[in-house]
């Protein structure tokens, strides 16, 4: 039987004390990564955030993805504002298209949210209605009204319009599956808009066939964010995954400083 000297262990165990400590301080001196909370847009639901959500969470981040009814702006505000309010630390929240608008809303005088990310999105100003530039909204051209007044994309244009880029087997369930928005939101506004003072990045889709890149420049410039471009349709975080997450981490890696 082999006998370990008690004075050996304890100088082991003071060793390792001595290790562990710098690294336990320099632990916890580690900004704490930001929750990142994912808006979708119209025509789709957070289940089109499945090509991203896994990424984000490999890096470390923790991800809410808010399921919208796209009945009202205010609704959905209202339903975005109470996942931002839920997290104990900083947030960066990202809005796809319509879920532009609704982050604009959302996530003014909350204080915890560090960075807003809009990806070809509508970023309204105070005010202004989301629809208010319909000329520059190529989408408008393709969308069908049911008897209730929701609007759904034509099935035989999805696919050229929204998801170009999408293969052509995975835009069809995306046209089949596709969540209605009420035609009254293109009427409606926000009181107050977020990215007047919190830090905003804006992602540009080259090629975009439902919101024009022009207008998504406007919006960008407008607001004064750190604005980059892909060569993508509407849906790039579907379509180049990869770069939206790195897009999104880059806010997200500035707002901890």
């Amino acid at each position: 039987m082999t006998f370990i000297n008690a004075s050996f262990l304890s100088a082991a165990a003071i060793a390792l004390a001595a290790i562990a400590a710098p690294l336990s301080a320099a632990h916890a001196d580690a900004p704490a990564k930001p929750v990142i909370v994912l808006v979708h847009g119209a025509f789709a639901d957070a289940t089109g955030w499945s090509h991203v959500i896994p990424l984000l969470e490999k890096d470390g981040y923790t991800v809410f993805a808010v399921q919208n009814s796209l009945t009202s702006l205010d609704a959905d505000v209202a339903t975005t504002k109470r996942v931002i309010e839920a997290q104990k630390g900083p947030v960066v929240v990202v809005g796809h298209s319509y879920g532009g608008a609704v982050i604009t809303g959302a996530a003014a005088d909350q204080a915890n949210v560090k960075a807003l990310v809009y990806l070809a999105a509508f970023a309204p100003d105070s005010g202004e209605a989301v629809g208010v530039f319909a000329d520059q909204i190529p989408l408008a051209k393709t969308l069908v009204p049911d008897a209730a007044g929701f609007l759904y994309i034509d099935r035989a244009k999805f696919h050229d319009a929204f998801c170009a880029d999408v293969p052509a087997e995975e835009a069809h369930i995306m046209g089949i599956v596709q969540k209605p928005l009420a035609s009254a939101i293109f009427g409606q506004s926000i009181p107050a808009a977020a990215w007047k003072t919190i830090p905003s990045w804006y992602l540009v889709s080259q090629d975009d066939h439902a919101i024009s890149p022009d207008l998504e420049r406007f919006y960008a410039k407008r607001m004064g964010a750190q604005t980059s471009e892909i060569k993508a349709s509407h849906v790039a975080f579907i379509s180049h995954p990869k770069e939206i997450v790195h897009w999104i981490e880059e806010a997200a890696n500035a707002s901890a400083k």
